[in-house]
């Protein structure tokens, strides 16, 4: 008999990893997978931010813990799961979430910004994917969700000027669909989002540059991200629901995307 649509997107007794988990998208995300029944590690460099946000979790009913980290580190990630694996067992969903930008033009770009930029953004993706899978998920299988943007699916917009982020969400993209090919074969799914605008710590200075009002026109759902808009897709690339589901991106933008690709 087939699964009931609750039981597919059940994940009790599931252990989910959130890097960047102490606010914003990461934070919802959490609460995601949190709500669905999984046990929850976040992670990101601030204890005390990452205390508050575990406090939230909690309050919300969710088995919720953290680790403090710096995911550029390698060091640092080894340490985080290790002790993930030691406090909460092996490691079933990785949200691949910490990440870094930086505002400046090209021709003026700081080389000691754009390493910042690619160390965090998609070197500690690879190096945090490749620690979980030799933790155990490469012998049970499980899901990867990477966060890239839609800053990663080609140009900006007049008065963004954010080429090493941009490079490093549309890396993130090319990582996700190579590692969904590579490690399919053992089990392991391996999905990016790519949100739009949010209102998170990261997009705010942004938002307020370019104009609110005018960047809700340019969407054709005339609106930005809310808490709750990355709920349904990480449920879903990380729950039985979606096991047949990987290698793929999906834009979570109000529809911006489209517009742009038909520009």
């Amino acid at each position: 008999m087939s699964n009931t649509v609750h039981k597919l997107f059940d994940l009790t007794g599931k252990t989910a990893l959130i890097t960047g988990g102490s606010r914003g998208l990461g934070l919802q995300m959490a609460h995601a997978l949190g709500e669905a029944g999984a046990r929850i590690m976040i992670s990101a460099r601030k204890p005390d931010e990452l205390e508050h946000a575990t406090q939230q979790l909690q309050a919300a009913g969710i088995d919720a813990r953290w680790v403090a980290a710096d995911c550029a580190q390698p060091d640092d990630i080894a340490r985080l799961v290790s002790e993930t694996t030691q406090r909460m067992g092996d490691i079933d969903i990785l949200i691949n979430n910490a990440g870094a930008s930086w505002g400046a033009p090209a021709e003026e770009h700081p080389l000691e910004a754009w390493d910042k930029v690619m160390n965090l953004n998609i070197r500690g993706y690879f190096l945090l994917s490749q620690a979980v899978a030799n933790a155990g998920m490469l012998a049970r299988g499980g899901s990867i969700i990477n966060i890239a943007s839609i800053a990663g699916l080609g140009g900006n917009p007049e008065g963004m000027k954010t080429i090493a982020y941009n490079t490093s969400k549309g890396a993130v993209i090319t990582f996700t669909e190579t590692l969904a090919a590579e490690w399919g074969p053992r089990g392991i799914r391996v999905n990016a989002i790519c949100p739009g605008f949010f209102h998170t710590k990261m997009a705010n200075g942004l938002i307020a540059q370019l104009g609110e009002d005018k960047m809700k026109a340019g969407a054709p759902l005339r609106r930005l991200g809310d808490d709750e808009d990355l709920k349904g897709l990480t449920l879903l690339f990380a729950s039985p629901a979606g096991k047949h589901i990987t290698g793929q991106w999906v834009a979570v933008d109000g529809g911006v995307s489209a517009v742009l690709a038909a520009a």
